[in-house]
């Protein structure tokens, strides 16, 4: 039991940092990763080498979201300082003015998925925007941060679930692999419920119960777009991480078709200022949107031809040797992630937005102001998992000469919960992206414990991938209640403070559908069995 508590003291410091004392995740984070330390040294005997050594692996495994994080900052601040993010905006603005349920769907689900699949920030961009429409200052903070997180395992093309499947080759082994394809077809099954649950919720915030019998029909068409949508690109490897790019292509056309049938105008400009008209005309959206299409235009080909993504993903790992404690290559594919496209998406960009110098130098200074903290933040987590998987390894030996905290998690968590586990998964999940701030994140702290207590207590492949499934939606959920997102979008319509208004009902939202994405869980485990 004395281990148990010293393993969950660095996780309850973390939450004391930000709750109690309301520390952004960056220092919390460095705080947690100091304490994990002195926690694997004293307790778990494990040497400062092996300390190091792991921290500096965690920030590598960390590249498939943290330098994601890094690149799309870059692209946001080259898109907003050279005027194409304000010509996006103001075509947003004109979409299905006279539905508010299928405007909900389009723009929040839709595109909102979209957006954040390609490496766009819905909780910056999106607030702007429904302000302008009409929507009130709460509406406008709380939809952007709700909308896409059904499909959050998708975001920034796909990197959480990419994530998910290194840690359970690792876990699972050499010769016992799971594929993309694998993980995604236990993972889709959860997104129709899910983004089904999340339309509910954004209709009654917005219009309480009028709101959702009004739009009850939209919730369910972008809920069974999703499904579909999703089957069929996690049936194969070289689609899955274009399930979020997909399913929000498909909600906005399936919005659009909604609209046409039922008479509706999709576009009007007459809720558009002097000005903005004046700037739609001088700036085409076509330019505007260069370094998305672009970008998308490199992922559909470097992942749509089998074979191109065999050899980038399968051949062509560029991996890291030398820094892991147990002598293991970290595969690092830095020619298929996709920062190193979103980087060469706004490179090539350059020639069709035409930049000024100055532009280009402001585009530096914003990046170089915003970035470093978020992208320390992704990384950080990364190594404060990595230590709890290591914590008890000893290089002299090769092998763990006392239970690692991970193994010490699973056997309690094992003991205690048993087939009752699959019900706590997600709300470990939910926890794990509250102080974390990401699903990846969360992947990457609580992976490899959640399949070692699934391995304790006898669980098939199929059901270790569904309850870690269920870890990572529970992460992806708590992007809804999660303050630095919430503060985010607050603060991108100068309304900082009232985020905390919304948090109550979030949370109230988020226990809700981490309870029913537990029960979904159970269900799935049955029928695995």
């Amino acid at each position: 039991m004395e281990t148990l508590v010293f393993t969950l003291l660095p996780v309850a410091v973390i939450l004391a940092m930000l709750i109690i004392w309301k520390q952004a995740a960056d220092i919390s984070g460095i705080v947690g990763w100091l304490v994990i330390s002195v926690v694997a040294y004293f307790v778990f005997q494990t040497s400062v080498e092996v300390i190091l050594r792991s921290t500096a692996a965690g920030f590598i495994r960390s590249f498939a979201v943290s330098l994601i994080v890094a690149t799309s900052l870059l692209q946001m601040a080259f898109m907003e300082q050279t005027g194409a993010l304000k010509r996006i905006i103001i075509f947003i603005k004109t979409i299905a003015s006279e539905n508010r349920a299928i405007q909900i769907m389009l723009i929040n689900i839709g595109f909102g998925t979209l957006m954040v699949s390609v490496g766009a920030t819905p909780v910056s961009l999106l607030p702007p925007i429904l302000l302008a429409m009409g929507y009130s200052t709460q509406v406008a903070i709380a939809l952007p941060a709700i909308g896409y997180d059904s499909l959050c395992t998708y975001a920034l093309l796909g990197a959480p679930i990419v994530v998910f499947v290194d840690i359970a080759n690792s876990f699972f082994g050499k010769g016992h692999e799971i594929t993309l394809a694998q993980a995604g077809m236990a993972f889709y099954m959860f997104l129709p419920v899910v983004s089904t649950l999340i339309g509910l919720c954004m209709l009654w915030i917005v219009g309480r119960w009028q709101g959702i019998r009004e739009g009850l029909f939209p919730c369910l068409l972008t809920g069974a777009v999703i499904g579909v949508v999703s089957y069929f690109s996690n049936k194969y490897d070289n689609l899955v991480v274009l399930t979020g790019v997909l399913c929000g292509i498909a909600v906005i056309i399936a919005m659009v078709m909604l609209l046409l049938a039922l008479g509706k105008k999709v576009f009007d400009k007459s809720k558009l200022s002097a000005e903005e008209i004046a700037y739609e005309r001088q700036y085409s959206l076509w330019r505007a949107l260069t370094p998305w299409i672009i970008l998308v235009a490199f992922i559909l080909i470097l992942n749509v031809p089998k074979d191109m993504f065999n050899f980038l993903y399968r051949v062509v790992k560029l991996p890291v040797a030398g820094i892991t404690a147990d002598g293991s290559a970290i595969d690092t594919r830095a020619l298929w992630n996709a920062y190193t496209w979103i980087f060469v998406s706004t490179i090539m960009s350059i020639p069709f937005i035409r930049p000024t110098g100055e532009q280009i130098k402001s585009t530096l200074r914003i990046w170089w102001k915003r970035a470093p903290r978020p992208v320390f933040s992704a990384a950080i987590f990364f190594s404060i998992g990595e230590i709890m998987n290591m914590s008890g390894y000893s290089m002299v030996t090769g092998k763990f000469e006392t239970a690692s905290m991970v193994k010490v998690l699973a056997d309690y968590s094992a003991f205690y919960f048993q087939d009752a586990y699959g019900a706590v998964v997600a709300f470990i999940g939910l926890f794990g992206g509250f102080i974390t701030g990401s699903e990846a994140s969360t992947i990457a702290m609580f992976g490899k414990y959640t399949m070692t207590t699934a391995k304790n207590l006898d669980m098939s492949l199929v059901g270790t991938i569904i309850i870690t499934a269920g870890l990572a939606f529970g992460g992806g959920l708590a992007s809804m209640i999660s303050p630095a997102k919430l503060q985010n979008a607050a603060a991108s319509i100068d309304k900082l403070g009232q985020e905390n208004q919304i948090i109550r009902t979030a949370f109230i939202f988020s226990l809700i559908m981490t309870l029913v994405t537990s029960l979904f869980v159970l269900l799935l485990l049955k029928v695995a069995v």
